[in-house]
């Protein structure tokens, strides 16, 4: 060890040995520690002894009451749950359930939390005839809270209310019948002097009360909810606003073969079940639908909507011009509850009230428990209606909106067979688009009188490298027979938005739900004639003979077009993809509703028929003869310009032909 590592060691010893006396603490502050350690065991020990004292008092009552260790036991938890909720200590009790029902719900209320914990819905059923529970179950769907001036933190879901029906008390249990214009349910808590003092604990004069307001409707969807804080100024906080909890677990109403469940392209309930919300002033948004997500709105919000399918409940403040002022939401699954067949998924939202301290306050709302039906929901003229799924594309909603919805709505009126409306609707549709794809089936129809030509011109130039003037050659002959390459991507472009328009519309339409049709029991799911009893990876665990029909039919329609087209085909492998195509449909649209099969068949069907008539009365005759009129006029005008487009298209087509050359070389 050298001189240097020695003095180093040194001192590092005495920076160690002056930093623990600096520290050390001095002989004052050594007698204070151990003056506050025999405080705190004289606190300890008068501690044990109060719990001592505690356990004897509570030995005697239990032996005075003659309460069994259980019974005892529940009576000492109600007593602390009491001195937690303070003023409201007194609204403690066993929860009970009051039912209303009117034309349209079956609405449950709990007197714990006074929330609305079940909606039956009456008009409807599941998938397999059982009763349609919007809201399911569950004490703590609902949740206000809010702080004391004593500093306690009260949430609603721990209080046990009185129900009240127009004024007049009635029993936690009734059932109720919703007469007259209206029916007011409300649910009072309310505030005592605290427990602890028991000689005042019983005083209440009814005025100071949280009441919880529901106001049923005959024959109505909706539901009136307010929120009243009276004569309570002096014992709730004074805060600038509150936050309401609202939740639910979604429960499957919708029929889903074993292989598209939880997948968010075959499983239609799940692809269209969502959160939405519409912030104030804005259009709707939503969170990722068939997915999870959460988000957090710090602006203000004018309604939340958990929706399914085909139903939502829609929680909205009742005056647009004071919305909620913020939102927390969140949409997932749970993993525990997924191995529930009869589980969708998770929905949650905390919307901020806003609350007036100076005054007896009241938050004004609205519950919709109901179908998603467009033009329901177009009454309320709060945007719910963009709630039914009809694109994002801004065509393909223009077309669901102006053009599917109005002729559905209009043609349902006159005919009950949905499926009939389904035809006819396609063959309005396609009689429409007709005057502008009618050139492109002309064309088709001259390619097939041209077939010599275009054999001559494949026999004309056989290789790979002559792929660039084969191509000019087919191009020249098109002209000459006034052919436009152009017109035949126009049916795509103008069917593609009525397509996707009708792709979103059908699986969404609550009229098509559990409508029959020949023999298919629910237009808006799939038809199956065969359950395998076991899932085909892909496919699915049944036959849809709407996707069948499909099918077959998309697959005779490429054989019928790919005759003519076959010889101009210049990429390899084209043809194959084009008869692969109808066996993916195949596969995709299996599980997919019928109404959609039975509308792709429909079209498909229309299409070829005007193809095979426009095929058979286009004159052979009157096609040579402009053809010989194209070659004359060219003949006596030898020296037109060319147009500046059709300059750089030959400059392209020489330039590519000269790639071509080069890799042929290499």
């Amino acid at each position: 060890m050298d001189k240097k590592t020695i003095i180093g060691l040194v001192l590092i010893f005495a920076i160690f040995v002056g930093y623990m006396w600096w520290v050390s603490p001095s002989k004052e502050e050594i007698a204070e520690k151990r003056h506050q350690d025999s405080i705190r065991w004289e606190h300890y020990q008068d501690s044990i002894e109060q719990v001592r004292i505690a356990d004897s008092i509570a030995a005697v009552l239990k032996a005075e009451q003659g309460l069994s260790d259980s019974a005892f036991a529940e009576q000492q938890s109600l007593s602390r749950q009491q001195q937690q909720l303070g003023m409201f200590g007194a609204n403690t009790g066993a929860s009970q359930q009051l039912k209303v029902e009117n034309e349209e719900m079956t609405v449950a209320i709990s007197s714990r939390g006074a929330s609305v914990q079940q909606v039956v819905l009456k008009d409807f059923t599941t998938f397999d005839k059982m009763p349609l529970e919007l809201i399911s179950a569950g004490e703590e769907n609902m949740n206000l809270i809010f702080s004391t001036n004593d500093n306690r933190v009260i949430n609603t879901r721990d209080l046990t209310f009185t129900p009240f029906v127009d004024g007049q008390p009635v029993a936690a249990d009734a059932e109720l019948e919703v007469k007259g214009d209206s029916m007011t349910v409300a649910y009072r808590a309310f505030a005592n002097a605290p427990v602890a003092d028991s000689a005042a604990a019983s005083v209440n004069d009814g005025t100071q009360y949280l009441e919880f307001a529901y106001v049923f409707y005959p024959n109505s969807n909706q539901v009136g909810f307010h929120i009243n804080f009276h004569g309570l100024t002096q014992v709730v906080r004074s805060t600038p606003s509150m936050d309401f909890q609202w939740s639910n677990s979604m429960n499957r109403q919708e029929k889903v073969d074993v292989g598209s469940r939880g997948s968010n392209r075959k499983d239609n309930e799940k692809m269209y079940t969502n959160l939405f919300y519409k912030p104030a002033k804005e259009s709707p948004e939503s969170l990722r639908m068939g997915g999870k997500g959460d988000k957090q709105m710090k602006t203000p919000v004018e309604w939340v909507a958990f929706k399914q399918q085909f139903f939502t409940a829609i929680l909205m403040c009742e005056n647009e011009d004071i919305p909620f002022e913020n939102a927390d939401m969140r949409y997932g699954v749970d993993d525990a509850k997924d191995t529930n067949a009869q589980y969708l998924c998770d929905m949650n939202a905390i919307v901020g009230l806003t609350y007036d301290s100076e005054k007896d306050c009241s938050m004004d709302m609205r519950f919709y428990y109901g179908s998603t039906k467009y033009r329901t929901l177009r009454q309320e003229h709060r945007s719910l209606e963009q709630l039914v799924p009809l694109g994002n594309f801004f065509l393909t909603r223009w077309v669901g909106k102006w053009g599917i919805i109005p002729l559905f709505n209009w043609m349902e009126r006159f005919i009950k067979n949905y499926g009939i409306i389904i035809i006819l609707l396609t063959i309005i549709f396609r009689t429409v688009v007709f005057p502008l794809t009618f050139k492109s089936y002309q064309s088709s129809a001259i390619m097939r009188i041209l077939r010599p030509e275009m054999q001559a011109l494949n026999e004309k130039y056989p290789n790979q490298d002559q792929a660039m003037q084969k191509q000019q050659e087919m191009s020249r002959l098109q002209k000459r027979a006034g052919i436009n390459p152009l017109m035949g991507c126009l049916p795509v472009l103008i069917q593609f938005p009525i397509l996707m328009a009708m792709y979103r519309f059908y699986p969404a339409s609550i009229e098509l739900r559990q409508k029959q049709f020949l023999w298919c029991d629910d237009l808006s799911t799939y038809d199956s004639i065969l359950d395998f009893g076991f899932n085909i990876p892909l496919y699915g665990d049944h036959i849809s003979l709407f996707c069948l029909l499909m099918f077959g039919m998309q697959f005779f329609y490429t054989w019928y077009t790919m005759r003519d087209q076959s010889s101009q085909m210049t990429m390899p492998g084209m043809k194959f993809m084009m008869y692969f195509m109808p066996f993916m449909m195949l596969f995709i649209f299996n599980s997919q509703s019928a109404a959609l099969n039975i509308y792709y068949f429909c079209s498909l069907l229309i299409t070829m028929t005007q193809m095979i008539l426009i095929r058979k009365f286009t004159s052979e005759k009157k096609v040579r003869a402009r053809m010989a009129a194209y070659d004359a006029k060219q003949k006596n005008s030898p020296n037109k310009k060319k147009s500046n487009f059709q300059k750089r298209l030959e400059e392209m087509q020489r330039m590519s032909e000269q790639m071509q050359k080069q890799q042929n070389r290499k």
